[in-house]
């Protein structure tokens, strides 16, 4: 276990304030890990441990409590009337209602309530509107490779680097050696997103069908999107789906967030488009159990720094200027970067194509170009990086 200090550090200056911390991220991303690690914080602080009450939904022990009305009284009993009580509530999402407990709670106690869950959707609807300006979301990811350095300290960074691109950085795989151990889990990890959380949870009957989209999604990754392009790849296997269907599923694959998406600005228009997004799976440990990652090494380089900004705290969209398509705008507060990412530049055309299009933006705000040369390539104060220094930094 590595402590994870970029998300504690987000934390800390919220522990003991009235505002409810919601810690959002995939399944098996480190979210019960960070819980811990802040409760360990707050007992090296000299809170007691009956001031400390936790509860993980996913644990099959405490099944009853994912009623809303036990765990009501259970928080009833266990909150201490004479001392601030600290709760923590992992994997929420698994008690249906459970925003009218958490509302009630954060009203009549003196509690510092902290909460996990593994799906969007858990801050929209009724909870947000209960709790509209009492909560601060934090979201989470599997290892960066920087968290997974610190992890293998004995390793080689490129080796780990390799690894990284091969099998992704969830936290689960990191003490298993073997290629077939890393995939073992990874197919179990990917079959408990899709089939509890998603065919489950909204009565999907269609199993093979969204395993077939998925499968097309994992594939595709870091490339444009078209609802016609994939009804027609459907329609060349022998299957049907409507576009509805479609839809449907992106929008289930977001809300367990297995994928993300990057809508596309328009650099000349100065607008954002309502077509041609990109989607970008949360780990590509994921793709790997359909996928050869190596294989696609262009795509997974891209995927890695789409989630590397996304922890960084960017807001990211993809753009383009003309009929030149720019990788990433990510904006952060009055911060702005533009950035291309390939995987080396060893000829001129792929050069000139990936300063090229960095050159045609007239604004201040600084601009790179990813790869993995070992050569500096900088030019006209475009700055040229290595995406292992950048992901170091």
């Amino acid at each position: 276990m590595i402590k994870r200090e970029q998300y504690l550090t987000q934390i800390r200056p919220f522990i003991r304030t009235d505002l409810i911390k919601v810690i959002i991220g995939i399944r098996r991303s480190g979210k019960s890990t960070l819980m811990k690690q802040i409760m360990e914080e707050l007992r090296a602080e000299g809170i007691k441990n009956n001031q400390i009450i936790y509860l993980n939904f996913e644990d099959y022990r405490i099944k009853d409590y994912k009623d809303k009305d036990k765990l009501y009284d259970y928080l009833e009993v266990n909150v201490l009337n004479d001392v601030k009580t600290y709760v923590f509530l992992d994997e929420i999402q698994e008690v249906e209602s459970f925003e009218q407990v958490v509302n009630s709670l954060h009203a009549t106690k003196d509690v510092d309530i902290y909460l996990t869950g593994s799906n969007s959707k858990m801050l929209s609807g009724e909870y947000a509107t209960l709790l509209t300006g009492r909560y601060k979301s934090f979201k989470v990811f599997p290892f960066s490779y920087k968290e997974l350095l610190e992890y293998h300290q004995n390793k080689d960074q490129k080796e780990v680097f390799k690894e990284f691109i091969k099998y992704g950085g969830f936290p689960v795989i990191q003490g298993f050696d073997t290629e077939d151990q890393k995939r073992s889990i990874l197919m179990d990890l990917y079959d408990s997103i899709v089939i509890k959380d998603i065919v489950q949870r909204h009565n999907i009957s269609g199993i093979d069908a969204l395993d077939k989209y998925i499968s097309y999604l994992l594939n595709t990754v870091s490339s444009t999107f078209s609802a016609k392009n994939i009804i027609n790849y459907f329609r060349n296997e022998g299957r049907v789906i409507s576009k509805e269907t479609l839809y449907n599923y992106i929008s289930h694959a977001k809300e367990v967030l297995l994928i993300y998406s990057a809508k596309r600005y328009d650099l000349k228009g100065k607008k954002l488009l309502t077509t041609n997004e990109k989607y970008f799976v949360n780990d590509q440990g994921l793709r790997a159990t359909r996928f050869n990652n190596e294989n696609d090494i262009e795509k997974i380089l891209e995927n890695i720094v789409f989630f590397e900004l996304l922890r960084r705290g960017y807001e990211v969209t993809i753009g383009n200027i003309g009929d030149k398509e720019i990788d990433f705008i990510a904006v952060r507060n009055t911060q702005k970067i533009y950035i291309q990412v390939t995987y080396l530049m060893e000829t001129l055309k792929t050069r000139e194509r990936e300063f090229g299009s960095l050159n045609m933006i007239k604004d201040q705000y600084p601009k790179y170009v990813l790869s993995l040369d070992e050569v500096d390539f900088s030019q006209q104060g475009i700055q040229h990086k290595n995406i292992i220094d950048f992901l170091l930094e």
